[in-house]
């Protein structure tokens, strides 16, 4: 299933409106779409559903994950701080329209201002979500250096002199982390290989 076959069938659980669900659909691949985006676009979309479809069977409400995947990047620029809460807001109001209940709304509201600061939760979900978000974090090292020039590329407005040092304290940060992913599942599967790569990137910025 494409992404737009799967934003489809997610929509029609709560709204019969097809022409609403294709505006918000286009929407969506117009934002995930700039040109400015060479990492934070759809193929990030589709790798995290990719990892989330792998353990569905562990999210309890896997609509609400799968609604704040297509919305938790939709406000994307490399300028701002606040991408996460306007990210937040967008999708508030774009689900207010398909009619959907204002816990869920809440919910995936939450979900999308935790792809922030990555904390751990007591949510279940949220921790997957957060998981999936950072996976690109524990792929073979060739995928990684890929993603690594990405990133650089998204923040081109900034000289080395500003971004290395940036980037070396958000790295720093996940390594001070006890755990980078909150899961076993996603732990087990990708810590170690995100360590060495971070380091790897450390040695290298």
């Amino acid at each position: 299933m494409n992404l737009k076959e799967r934003f489809s069938a997610l929509s029609l659980a709560f709204s019969p409106d097809q022409e609403l669900i294709e505006k918000l659909w286009s929407e969506i691949e117009k934002n995930y779409s700039q040109k400015s985006r060479h990492y934070h676009n759809l193929a990030h979309l589709e790798s995290m559903f990719s990892e989330l479809d792998a353990v569905n069977v562990r999210i309890s409400n896997y609509l609400n994950i799968s609604f704040s995947v297509f919305y938790h990047d939709i406000i994307y620029d490399s300028s701002s701080k606040s991408n996460e809460e306007k990210s937040a807001d967008f999708a508030k109001e774009r689900l207010q329209q398909l009619n959907i209940n204002e816990t869920d709304i809440s919910e995936i509201y939450h979900q999308i201002l935790a792809t922030k600061a990555h904390q751990n939760s007591d949510n279940k979900d949220l921790n997957y979500l957060l998981d999936a978000d950072l996976s690109i974090l524990g792929k073979d090292l060739e995928i990684y250096i890929d993603y690594t020039r990405k990133i650089r590329k998204e923040y081109s407005i900034y000289p080395d002199l500003l971004y290395k040092p940036g980037r070396k304290k958000v790295l720093k940060h996940f390594l001070e982390m006890e755990n980078i992913f909150k899961t076993d599942y996603f732990r087990e599967k990708y810590e170690k290989q995100a360590r060495k790569n971070i380091e790897w990137e450390i040695d290298n910025l």
